[in-house]
């Protein structure tokens, strides 16, 4: 018998700008059942994160308004509710005690100057009415229950003082310290390493069996949808394009917009010559409408793979020359002091005795989970950070040697994209400006009016409009910001560039544009990269070779199919197992660990 949790129905959420409206939400409809998990996928703007705030009755008005619909909560024992007409103070009842939810950045989420025990005791007192040392020893045994290590001591800690992972578990427990019927999970694995992710979904797959729990999840990751929903929703400009059972929409999508997405991950057990996108797939007309390309993801993605043949061949023609850039012996260490003005009483190893060597042209693939060093690594070639020892030689040079001017010359040809464009971009300075900057810095051509017209092409290279000159960072979103970036570091006509996780938090459909234009870049530009992220599956796709590294030291080097294929250490399986990869086999797995026959 299927009992219901949550019914939305024909919802509209619109947001008032400037003599404008954005129906963020556009009358959609769907219903949540007890014990089943809905998987809500859709880019950015796609309206996923504003249904699950309206849900919760936390969207900001102004200028956000529920305008029309119903939210039906299903009560135990109780006649339903529409929650959207509760008052704040009945809806107070029902958030975080009936319905809770995670939020996608915990360390937004949690309060800085309080330790996280006391945030997740302070919400077991204020819904359950324990007193403090009741709602202390509850607090303790959820910690245990999302598999915090050593709980005790992570009650005492502060926010700062944790994981990215473990803070994610802290806002999990506050979740479940109600035993809520419907959890809603926003995004909450995206900034993670796939190792924690795992574990991450793990536990919530478990916490919903024991208490019969419906969940959310929203996400643009259609692979680990794959691995925990029952049913999906995709959204698209605030309207569902396509919603049915996680088997139906994985072996026969229907709507272009809902194969683009299944397209567009890179796969770990072949190689494409480029990335699908979700523009392969659907075009949009002159009056807004949808066009269908009527491709099957199948047929399209088997033209794009490449040979084994044609990819050796590219490998022996590579490693011909001499290598650009030598390695040798690096050694990283940050000091620990004792107080602030204490002596150092000992090391952070960030990058411990690591030694490789980049070819002209090659990609090389730096992966592995947080802290493992790749960053320190990319940090320090760059001389951002400073090395304790090691030789790293760039064309014969040996950059821990070179005086300011060389290093400025150095810094003019090996250039670095960072992780988070916008806060690697000036606020207050227009894009353009960011992008003509370095140019003026570098003497690069011989007037600001020329820099300008360079500036322009690169925004179109980057497919930006050029017309974008004068607008400031904040107009832009997060694929379009990464896209700046990547023009500032076109500007000075390097020949090196360290990619730094620098498509981590973009969705999976930018993501594949990103990736394909740094290739196309490459070839256009003759470039050599060093590619860092800890997700996998992108390194795969993006490297020729591939070092993979744990707590500072390098765990395994060499080709990267060969490496995939055939890893040597327990260390880079665990990665390997961990990439939620969609594929068919693991949906029909998990489908048959709840008891349905596909």
């Amino acid at each position: 018998m299927v009992e219901k949790l949550l019914e939305f129905k024909n919802l509209v959420t619109e947001f008032h700008t400037e003599g404008k409206t954005v129906k963020a939400v556009n009358d959609i409809s769907f219903c949540l059942n007890k014990g089943e998990t809905i998987g809500i996928v859709g880019e950015s703007g796609s309206g996923k994160s504003v249904t699950s705030l309206s849900a919760m009755r936390l969207i900001p008005s102004p200028p956000g308004v529920i305008s029309g619909g119903e939210i039906i909560f299903h009560q135990k024992n109780l006649p339903p509710v529409d929650l959207l007409s509760l008052s704040e103070e009945d809806m107070r009842k029902f958030r975080g005690n009936d319905i809770a939810m995670i939020f996608q950045e915990p360390m937004t989420s949690l309060n800085p100057v309080f330790t996280c025990g006391d945030q997740v005791l302070e919400a077991i007192m204020l819904h359950q009415k324990l007193n403090k040392n009741d709602a202390k020893e509850l607090t303790i045994e959820l910690f245990k229950q999302v598999q915090l290590p050593d709980p005790e001591r992570i009650y005492s800690t502060y926010p700062h003082q944790i994981s990215g992972g473990q803070k994610q578990r802290v806002m999990i427990a506050m979740a479940m310290s109600c035993q809520p019927s419907v959890l809603i999970a926003d995004e909450p694995t995206t900034a993670l390493d796939v190792t924690v992710q795992k574990t991450i979904l793990h536990l919530m797959k478990d916490l919903q069996q024991k208490h019969e729990m419906g969940i959310m999840f929203i996400t643009h990751d259609l692979g680990v949808i794959a691995e925990l929903a029952d049913k999906v929703v995709v959204m698209y400009k605030g309207k569902i394009v396509e919603q049915g059972n996680v088997w139906e929409i994985f072996t026969n999508p229907q709507h272009p917009y809902t194969k683009g997405l299944l397209a567009c991950r890179p796969p770990l057990d072949k190689r494409y010559t480029f990335l699908p996108t979700v523009s392969d797939f659907m075009q949009i007309d002159e009056s807004g409408k949808i066009v269908d390309n009527n491709i099957s993801v199948e047929d399209f993605t088997k033209k794009l793979i490449i040979s084994e043949s044609t990819r050796k061949q590219k490998q022996e023609k590579l490693f011909k020359n001499e290598p650009v850039l030598k390695i040798k012996n690096l050694k990283t260490y940050f000091p620990i002091r004792n107080g602030f003005f204490g002596g150092i009483s000992s090391h952070v190893k960030a990058v411990d005795d690591v030694c490789f060597e980049v070819y002209p042209g090659e990609t090389l693939g730096l992966v592995g989970e947080s802290g493992c060093g790749k960053t320190t690594i990319g940090r320090t070639i760059l001389r951002l950070e400073e090395p304790t020892s090691g030789e790293m030689i760039y064309k014969g040079q040996d950059i821990s040697l070179m005086t300011a001017e060389e290093l400025r010359l150095f810094r003019k040809e090996v250039q670095i994209i960072f992780q988070d464009p916008y806060s690697s971009l000036n606020p207050r300075m227009t894009i353009g400006n960011a992008i003509m900057e370095p140019m003026q810095v570098h003497k690069i051509l011989k007037s600001d009016v020329e820099r300008k017209k360079r500036v322009e092409e690169l925004l179109e290279r980057v497919n930006l409009d050029p017309t974008h000159f004068y607008r400031y960072p904040h107009e832009f979103s997060g694929g379009q910001r990464q896209r700046i970036g990547i023009a500032r570091a076109l500007a000075v006509n390097p020949k090196f560039i360290i990619c730094d996780e620098s498509v981590s938090a973009l969705d999976v459909s930018v993501q594949a544009q990103v990736l394909n234009l740094l290739n196309e870049l490459k070839d256009e530009f003759g470039l050599t990269y060093i590619f860092i992220s800890h997700d996998l599956s992108v390194v795969k796709y993006m490297s020729d070779r591939m070092v993979v590294m744990q707590e500072g030291k390098i765990e395994e080097m060499g080709d990267a199919d060969q490496i995939y294929n055939n890893p040597k250490t327990k260390y880079t399986q665990k990665l390997i197992d961990a990439v939620p990869e969609g594929k068919i086999e693991d949906i029909k797995k998990h489908l048959e660990s709840k008891g349905v026959i596909v």
